[in-house]
This record gives structure tokens, C-alpha cells and sequence, in this order.
């Protein structure tokens, strides 16, 4: 596996967090470059309402929630007569994955600091880092990506 795409994917969805932008952005503009330039950057949109698990509820992780968005993009489907168990399997796989390295999947759970706090912040980063590195291992394990190209 290229160390460095898993730590270059780490470091942008952590840089974009330090930039002001919230756990789902983060991840969204980081693989956005890295393995999906052809969608426009304007999309992150769509992911800002997965932040502080959903919009401050604290439900599933806005990381893990645009991580599952990505993860679509290879293994989702476009017609109601494809199989979606390819996706299924993939969207169960990762989120066992995530559970298991951080313990869970909620984001209250992940993160229990009162939102926008220094404790907070500073916990959001590394999940969102560490979202973006174990989101990059997959893809690359997979072979849904290497060294940053899709495939």
C-alpha cells in the first residue's frame, strides 16, 4: 500500500478541517482532489448539514457519513437494475471499520466536548485526519484507487 497517498489524504481532510471547514467538508474537498477531480468543488455543499452529526444532532459522524459518500462513488450503482449489494457490502464493510478504530460511530459518542470548544476542535480534527487515512487505506486495499488515480 503507497504510505504516501494514505498520509497525504490524512493530512488534507486534516488541513481542511484547520481551515475552518467541518468534519464532512473536511473529507469531501480532501478525496475530492484526490481520487474524484472531475466533480465540482462547489458539491461540498451537500455534505455541510453532516457536520457535528447532522447539523449538531450528534448522530452518525459527518466523516464517516461523506467517507460512505465516497466509498458510493466506486462502488454505487446508477440504475435500479444493478445489483446493490456491492454497495451494501462496501458501506457495512467501512462502517465496521470506523466503529472499530474509534469506538463507535455517533458523534456524541466519538466526541462528547460541548461543540466548538477547544476539546472539541481539537478531537474533531483527529477523527476527521484519521477518517480520511483509514477511508484511503480502503480505497487503496480495494483497489478502487492507486496512488490517487481511480480506477
Amino acid at each position: 500500500m503507497s504510505d504516501d497517498i494514505v498520509i497525504e489524504a490524512r493530512n488534507k481532510a486534516g488541513d481542511n478541517f484547520k481551515q475552518g471547514y467541518n468534519c464532512a467538508e473536511s473529507i469531501f474537498l480532501a478525496f475530492r482532489e484526490l481520487v474524484a477531480p472531475e466533480l465540482d468543488a462547489g458539491l461540498v455543499r451537500m455534505v455541510t448539514g453532516f457536520g457535528g452529526g447532522l447539523g449538531h444532532a450528534g448522530c452518525m459522524c459527518g466523516a464517516l457519513n461523506t467517507a460512505e459518500m465516497i466509498i458510493g462513488l466506486f462502488k454505487g450503482r446508477t440504475s435500479n437494475l444493478e445489483d446493490r449489494e456491492p454497495g451494501y457490502n462496501a458501506a457495512h464493510e467501512f462502517h465496521d471499520l470506523f466503529s472499530e478504530r474509534f469506538g463507535g460511530t455517533c458523534c456524541r459518542v466519538l466526541n462528547p466536548h460541548p461543540f466548538d470548544t477547544p476539546e472539541h476542535l481539537k478531537n474533531c480534527i483527529k477523527i476527521t485526519g484519521n477518517t480520511g487515512k483509514l477511508l484511503m487505506e480502503y480505497l487503496v486495499r480495494k483497489e478502487l484507487v492507486t496512488s490517487g488515480e481511480t480506477k
